[in-house]
């Protein structure tokens, strides 16, 4: 058509469409599959999909193996007497109650004081520090204790606890724990406040309460299921440490419920009784890892059964 001497086209090409722009399909027409392409993309998911599959089966494997081997050398070594008798010389009949109490003693001590040093770093970071050059400087700090190895922790302890008070003790042994806790805790304190919604802040500011009332009394109960999980989570870690504990407490036969003398623990028992030639100190030995792994197992049950039950309440 012409309008004016000119000519305009109605379409710029044979469908109609746009230059650049895809003719869409027509009814009743199938677009062309590029059959080569085709077989290749399915190949590769279907190589890619078998090896995750065989990485997943070969570590259940291996975990299977791990749990029966523990099981059927650690099961030897238990009896009553592991629970009620102190650690000994071979042939005594020793079992490992100190060690177990030992390690209960030091884990106290690491809870008590890495929980709430830990929680208040993480309500720091997510609540008033947030997104400032300290807070990141603070947050990069708390990573390279997350991260480092536990006998450096361990050999700082020594320097400033065990070598200023001229021995080994459980007090060290536990603030070592704490050190090695804290991180774990303040992290998950963090994430956990930061899913807490900004409605619940705002309410509670719109209702004129001040910033301390909003994080203790709105904040914190919000994200109690998550940080509890977090707590166990970080107990159940420093339960089956050993080398901070070699340089802190050291360990002792005998009882012992002075905090600030040597102390015995279940990890540091089964590292000696484990490369011991006597087969009565490696059956304990054994027995002592099952029980460090049931302990480490039942923390981790409860983390779940907390978190689970956290989550179908508010669900209701």
């Amino acid at each position: 058509m012409t309008t004016g001497g000119s000519t305009s086209a109605t379409s710029s090409g044979p469908s109609g469409a746009e230059p650049g722009v895809r003719p869409a399909l027509q009814p009743g027409r199938t677009a062309r599959i590029n059959r080569s392409k085709y077989l290749r993309r399915k190949s590769t998911d279907a190589i890619m999909g078998g090896l995750c599959t065989f990485a997943a089966v070969l570590g259940l494997v291996f975990l299977a193996l791990i749990l029966f081997t523990l099981l059927s050398k650690g099961l030897r070594g238990m009896s009553l007497d592991l629970f009620i008798h102190k650690t000994m010389t071979p042939g005594n009949h020793g079992g490992l109650a100190n060690a177990i109490v030992g390690t209960l003693m030091q884990v106290a001590i690491g809870a008590v004081i890495g929980t709430p040093l830990g929680i208040a770093i993480g309500v720091w970071l997510a609540e008033i520090g947030r997104n400032g050059r300290l807070a990141s400087i603070v947050r990069f700090v708390n990573d390279i204790l997350l991260s480092a190895p536990s006998v450096l922790i361990g050999l700082f302890v020594y320097q400033v606890i065990v070598k200023p008070t001229g021995n080994f003790s459980a007090l060290a042994g536990g603030i070592a724990l704490a050190l090695i806790a804290m991180p774990v805790i303040a992290r998950t304190t963090e994430d956990i406040i930061r899913l807490v919604p900004d409605a619940y802040r705002e309410g509670s500011v719109a209702l004129g309460a001040r910033p301390s009332t909003t994080i203790l009394q709105v904040v914190l109960p919000a994200a109690s299921g998550g940080i509890l999980t977090g707590v166990l989570l970080a107990v159940a870690r420093i339960a089956g440490e050993t080398a901070p504990l070699i340089v802190t407490s050291l360990g002792n036969l005998n009882w012992n419920f002075d905090l600030m003398r040597a102390t015995a623990s279940l990890p540091m028992t089964i590292y000696r009784y484990a490369s011991s030639p006597y087969k009565e100190w490696v059956d304990l030995g054994w027995a002592g890892a099952l029980l460090i792994t049931f302990g480490v197992l039942a923390l981790n049950i409860a983390s779940r059964v907390t978190m689970y039950y956290r989550a179908r309440g508010r669900r209701a």
